[in-house]
Protein backbone atom coordinates (compact mmCIF):
# COMPACT_ATOMS: atom_id res chain seq x y z
CA UNK A 1 0.00 0.00 0.00
CA UNK A 2 2.60 2.56 0.75
CA UNK A 3 4.68 1.86 -2.17
CA UNK A 4 1.73 2.39 -4.42
CA UNK A 5 0.75 5.96 -2.97
CA UNK A 6 4.84 7.02 -3.32
CA UNK A 7 4.54 5.59 -6.95
CA UNK A 8 1.44 7.45 -7.45
CA UNK A 9 3.03 10.80 -5.45
CA UNK A 10 5.93 10.20 -7.75
CA UNK A 11 4.01 9.96 -11.33
CA UNK A 12 1.91 13.03 -9.96
CA UNK A 13 5.01 15.19 -9.83
CA UNK A 14 6.50 14.08 -12.66
CA UNK A 15 3.53 14.87 -14.48
CA UNK A 16 3.13 18.76 -12.25
CA UNK A 17 7.10 18.87 -13.73
CA UNK A 18 6.72 18.20 -17.17
CA UNK A 19 3.26 20.75 -17.39
CA UNK A 20 4.97 23.03 -15.73
CA UNK A 21 7.57 23.41 -18.87
CA UNK A 22 5.82 24.28 -22.01
CA UNK A 23 8.71 23.94 -25.07
CA UNK A 24 6.64 25.40 -27.17
CA UNK A 25 6.77 28.99 -26.81
CA UNK A 26 7.23 29.48 -30.39
CA UNK A 27 10.33 31.76 -31.59
CA UNK A 28 10.57 35.64 -31.08
CA UNK A 29 13.16 36.13 -33.65
CA UNK A 30 15.10 35.24 -36.77
CA UNK A 31 19.08 35.49 -37.70
CA UNK A 32 19.63 37.67 -40.50
CA UNK A 33 22.91 38.41 -42.27
CA UNK A 34 23.95 42.62 -41.59
CA UNK A 35 26.42 44.66 -44.05
CA UNK A 36 29.73 44.52 -43.66
CA UNK A 37 31.06 48.24 -44.33
CA UNK A 38 34.55 48.56 -43.27
CA UNK A 39 37.26 45.25 -42.47
CA UNK A 40 40.69 46.05 -40.61
CA UNK A 41 42.87 43.41 -41.99
CA UNK A 42 46.85 43.33 -41.96
CA UNK A 43 49.07 44.22 -44.80
CA UNK A 44 50.12 40.74 -44.49
CA UNK A 45 50.16 38.03 -42.44
CA UNK A 46 52.97 35.68 -40.28
CA UNK A 47 52.75 31.65 -40.51
CA UNK A 48 50.94 30.21 -37.27
CA UNK A 49 50.11 33.35 -35.41
CA UNK A 50 46.71 34.42 -34.48
CA UNK A 51 45.13 37.65 -35.69
CA UNK A 52 42.25 39.72 -34.43
CA UNK A 53 40.36 40.83 -37.47
CA UNK A 54 38.02 44.07 -36.76
CA UNK A 55 34.83 44.27 -38.79
CA UNK A 56 32.43 47.23 -39.05
CA UNK A 57 29.08 46.31 -39.82
CA UNK A 58 25.85 48.03 -40.15
CA UNK A 59 22.62 47.69 -37.40
CA UNK A 60 19.68 48.13 -39.27
CA UNK A 61 17.41 49.11 -36.08
CA UNK A 62 16.89 48.56 -32.25
CA UNK A 63 15.64 44.98 -32.57
CA UNK A 64 18.64 43.45 -34.14
CA UNK A 65 21.24 42.14 -32.04
CA UNK A 66 24.97 40.96 -32.90
CA UNK A 67 25.49 37.08 -32.88
CA UNK A 68 28.56 35.94 -34.43
CA UNK A 69 30.95 35.69 -37.41
CA UNK A 70 30.01 32.90 -39.95
CA UNK A 71 33.76 32.48 -41.61
CA UNK A 72 33.34 29.94 -44.14
CA UNK A 73 36.69 28.31 -45.65
CA UNK A 74 35.86 28.18 -49.82
CA UNK A 75 39.50 26.91 -50.29
CA UNK A 76 42.33 26.17 -48.43
CA UNK A 77 42.78 29.69 -47.98
CA UNK A 78 39.77 31.66 -49.28
CA UNK A 79 37.20 32.67 -46.78
CA UNK A 80 33.79 34.47 -46.99
CA UNK A 81 32.96 36.23 -43.95
CA UNK A 82 29.76 37.09 -42.38
CA UNK A 83 28.01 38.97 -39.95
CA UNK A 84 24.87 37.00 -38.52
CA UNK A 85 22.42 39.20 -36.24
CA UNK A 86 18.92 38.41 -34.69
CA UNK A 87 16.04 40.38 -35.18
CA UNK A 88 12.69 39.93 -32.78
CA UNK A 89 10.07 39.20 -34.31
CA UNK A 90 7.29 40.05 -32.23
CA UNK A 91 5.47 43.17 -32.51
CA UNK A 92 7.94 45.87 -31.16
CA UNK A 93 8.32 48.81 -32.18
CA UNK A 94 11.75 48.97 -33.56
CA UNK A 95 13.73 52.39 -33.37
CA UNK A 96 15.62 52.92 -36.74
CA UNK A 97 18.78 53.41 -36.08
CA UNK A 98 21.14 52.42 -39.22
CA UNK A 99 24.49 52.58 -36.50
CA UNK A 100 27.96 51.29 -37.51
CA UNK A 101 29.43 48.96 -34.63
CA UNK A 102 32.58 47.24 -34.62
CA UNK A 103 33.31 43.67 -33.61
CA UNK A 104 36.46 41.67 -34.11
CA UNK A 105 36.91 37.96 -34.35
CA UNK A 106 40.61 35.77 -33.92
CA UNK A 107 41.64 34.08 -36.71
CA UNK A 108 45.16 31.13 -37.37
CA UNK A 109 47.38 31.83 -40.51
CA UNK A 110 48.30 28.15 -41.11
CA UNK A 111 48.74 27.96 -44.99
CA UNK A 112 51.92 29.66 -46.42
CA UNK A 113 51.14 31.65 -49.91
CA UNK A 114 48.03 34.48 -49.41
CA UNK A 115 44.75 34.35 -47.84
CA UNK A 116 41.98 35.82 -49.82
CA UNK A 117 39.17 37.07 -47.30
CA UNK A 118 35.40 38.22 -48.86
CA UNK A 119 33.53 40.47 -46.24
CA UNK A 120 29.73 40.39 -46.94
CA UNK A 121 28.43 43.37 -47.90
CA UNK A 122 24.79 43.03 -48.76
CA UNK A 123 22.85 42.00 -52.34
CA UNK A 124 22.85 44.30 -55.40
CA UNK A 125 19.46 45.00 -57.26
CA UNK A 126 19.75 41.53 -58.97
CA UNK A 127 19.97 39.34 -55.65
CA UNK A 128 23.60 38.65 -56.21
CA UNK A 129 25.91 38.63 -53.44
CA UNK A 130 28.60 41.72 -52.36
CA UNK A 131 31.70 41.51 -51.26
CA UNK A 132 34.66 43.62 -49.73
CA UNK A 133 37.83 42.05 -51.45
CA UNK A 134 41.14 41.44 -49.36
CA UNK A 135 44.33 39.32 -50.52
CA UNK A 136 46.76 38.93 -47.49
CA UNK A 137 50.26 37.54 -48.35
CA UNK A 138 51.39 35.40 -45.69
CA UNK A 139 55.27 35.88 -44.44
CA UNK A 140 57.05 32.72 -43.80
Amino acid sequence: MMKKAIMLIMLFGTVLLFNACNLDDGQNFRFTTLSIVDAQVPEFFELNQRYSIEVTYIRPDACTFFEGFDVARTAQTDRDVVVIGSVLTDDTACAQLAEEVKASFDFNVLYSGEYHFRFYTGQDEEDNSEFLEFIIPVMD
